[in-house]
């Protein structure tokens, strides 16, 4: 077993830990990356990027059904669920392998295995690499990160057993399609499940404990979403209780308390999509200054645990829980440690997306948080149905708003629920960076025919000045 001495070790490969191997190297540190699964992590093989390419099949399917609305006709339209899958799985594994270029491009150390703290050497850290339960090698580093990631919740009765109820890895790639599904839970994960397997085709029933779904949204975006997702033919239910599953040969049954009512299901297969947990186990942490709150490390404005030199990003770190938010902090973490001035992350300036259908966007306060806040505030509507590329491209449904401050003009929310509304979403993202008011989102000029334009009315909406509504 040997001694490997760097300036940087981070441990995990996914979207945090990866990114700031690289910047680390770049700025000349020797770095090296601690992974026991996959390069890339949870998002890039088995979250974010393949479930897009799961949902872009999805959308195709949906609009293959609606060719009539284009003038188009089309007989026997079908689709091999497992070319789907395989495409979806190519996609992840071409990004894996691209990280490993990534970092074999930038000098940076692989090493293959599970990363445990292991005590100090003078002022340096020692991390114990094993795999398998065997040592791989001892490492020796001025600075430590944290990157692990997250894993799904598991709740009681609720265990995926890899057949009738999945986890988001069986959902992922299933051998044939479910004629009948329930989704419990309705963050984004959950929906986004729900959205694909709707569009494929399959009966599917949304669960939520809570009493409306996408709870982190506006409330008002989160309406919209809820009608357009049952006019697709979903059948949701907020506000529930689940009783006790009952498993057969090849399907569950339970029942649910939701509207004052019982409601008797029999599925197919069962998702469960009800939170993440931090994967703190086995890292070595007893004995350290590191503090763990409900499964999560805790961390100052700069990404530091506490303990002299180890720190923590992304999912680890806590909610939210968003590989862009663990880059970003991956960045600002490591030109901390090599004595760069940062500017820490404002929560309120990380995006939300959610890549249903219809999408949805958002960024800073809600309408009610803002109130709740103190804030008076101004509020600007534009929905779709005025705009000529979204009426153009069938895509008439949708919504942007805009949440100001009354009396100072800052732009403290944008929540958008529509076609390619995870792409727009950066414009307002850049606005509060920049602490733009309205002032200069009016005077800013928007291209047409684009969906963007409903972002520009939305703002003059708020102003009393919209054109198109």
């Amino acid at each position: 077993m040997n001694k490997t001495e760097f300036d940087l070790v981070v441990v995990g490969g996914g979207p945090g830990g990866y990114v700031a191997a690289i910047r680390a190297a770049q700025l000349g540190l020797q770095t090296a990356v601690v992974e026991a699964n996959h390069l890339g992590g949870i998002c890039l093989n088995w979250g974010c990027i393949p479930t897009k390419a799961l949902l872009r099949a999805s959308e195709i399917n949906h609009l293959l059904h609606h060719l009539g609305e284009f003038g188009f006709a089309a007989d026997n339209v079908r689709f091999d669920l497992q070319k789907v899958v395989k495409r979806s799985r190519q996609v992840a594994g071409q990004l894996s392998s691209g990280v490993g270029h990534l970092l074999k491009k930038n000098k940076v150390t692989v090493f293959d295995g599970f990363g445990a703290l292991a005590g100090k050497d003078g002022s340096r850290r020692l991390l114990s690499v094993t795999k398998d339960g065997k040592p791989v090698a001892t490492l020796s580093a001025k600075n430590l990160i944290l990157a692990t990631g997250a894993r799904a919740r598991v709740l009681p009765g609720l265990e995926p057993d890899g057949k009738l109820i999945w986890s988001y890895r069986e959902a992922m790639v299933p051998t044939e399609l479910p004629k009948r599904l329930l989704v419990i839970g309705s963050g984004a994960i959950g929906i986004e499940f729900a959205s694909f397997y709707r569009n494929m085709g399959a009966e599917v029933t949304v669960v939520e404990v809570l009493d409306r779904i996408l709870p982190v949204e506006d409330e008002e975006i989160g309406a919209l979403a809820h009608k357009a997702f049952v006019k697709q033919g979903m059948t949701i239910l907020t506000g529930a209780k689940i009783g006790p599953i009952t498993k057969g040969a090849d399907n569950v049954s339970l029942s649910v308390e939701a509207g004052g009512k019982t409601h008797a299901l029999t599925v197919d297969r069962v998702i469960s999509a009800v939170g993440i947990v931090g994967n703190v186990e086995k890292l070595g942490l007893e004995g350290t200054a590191v503090t763990v709150d409900r499964t999560h490390v805790k961390v100052d404005a700069k990404c530091f645990t506490g303990e002299p030199g180890v720190y923590a990003i992304g999912d680890l770190a806590g909610p939210p829980w968003l590989a862009h938010k663990a880059s970003h902090e991956g960045v600002m973490c490591v030109e901390a440690i090599a004595g760069r001035h940062v500017h820490p992350i404002d929560p309120l300036n990380i995006p939300g997306c959610t890549y249903c259908r219809p999408q949805i966007a958002s960024v800073g306060m809600t309408e009610a948080r803002a109130k709740e806040a103190g804030h008076k505030v101004r509020v600007g509507r534009f929905p779709f149905i005025g705009n000529g590329k979204a009426i153009a491209m069938g895509e008439p449904e949708g919504l942007v708003k805009t949440v100001f401050d009354a009396e100072t003009g800052e732009l403290l929310g944008a929540h958008m629920i529509g076609a390619e509304v995870t792409e727009m979403i950066q414009g307002y993202v850049i606005a509060r960076t920049s602490e733009l008011t309205e002032a200069e989102l009016k005077e800013t000029v928007f291209p047409h025919p684009t969906i963007s334009e409903a972002m520009h009315e939305a703002v003059l909406a708020a102003y009393d000045g919209a054109l198109h509504i």
